[in-house]
């Protein structure tokens, strides 16, 4: 007979199956909800009512039951400290299971088990919105307007610091280019004036050669002259 064999084995060893839902029920309790098979979620369900039955109680030996169980001790401590406030208006489920459909690949039915009392939150200072007369309204409307203002001119002001850059540098080109066409035109008009001058060489010299030539027939002449 199987009395008092109560639970499910998963196909695990005892040892497995137990550290397997050591980490679930701290995860459970630590993040408020996780996912997992329906079978183990059900299974699960018996370990988180337990530890939270402990919480309630809030005593020394119940603290170090749920800290033989549940594997962080931060997840012990939140949980006792809340435990009273939270589930102290219910007696027994403190679990919901939501069924979400089979699982990709192999089928298993998926579900969520979730904590059914919501966590307390920290009071939070709420913002509450002041509504602006027109009075208050107006600086900074006026302040809004200034900024915008503001940043216009600086955009102009980069546009045109922009166009003179540009036209600068085009200037620059222009001037290189007059520069280089000039460096071009140079080495041309320096060889005029040597051509010019070759040229005037050329002529003074068969001047210069009649020149001699009638010197040579005067003195030709005159040695004539003398022998007569």
């Amino acid at each position: 007979m199987r009395h008092r064999k109560a639970g499910i084995k998963l196909s695990r060893t005892p040892s497995h199956r137990n550290a397997m839902f050591r980490n679930m029920v701290t995860s459970l309790l630590k993040y408020d909800r996780i996912q997992t098979t329906g079978t183990k979620a059900k299974e699960l369900r018996r370990w988180a009512d337990h530890v939270i039955t402990l919480a309630k109680r809030g005593d020394l030996h119940a603290r170090r039951q749920a800290l033989a169980i549940v594997r962080e001790k931060e997840v012990v401590h939140k949980l006792f400290e809340s435990a009273a406030e939270r589930f102290g208006a219910i007696s027994g489920g403190y679990t919901r299971i939501v069924k979400l459909g089979r699982r990709p690949g192999d089928a298993a039915p998926v579900s969520v088990i979730e904590l059914v009392a919501p966590a307390p939150q920290a009071d939070k200072k709420k913002k509450t919105k002041k509504k602006k007369t027109k009075a208050e309204a107006a600086p900074a409307k006026a302040a809004a307007a200034e900024k915008t203002a503001k940043a216009e001119d600086k955009q102009s002001q980069k546009a045109a610091e922009e166009k003179d850059a540009a036209a600068e540098k085009k200037a620059e080109s222009k001037v290189k280019a007059q520069k280089a066409a000039a460096a071009e035109l140079e080495p041309e008009d320096a060889a005029e004036p040597a051509k010019e001058a070759q040229a005037e060489k050329a002529a003074k010299v068969p001047a210069e050669k009649e020149a001699a030539a009638e010197q040579e027939d005067a003195a030709d002449s005159a040695e004539k002259k003398d022998k007569e």
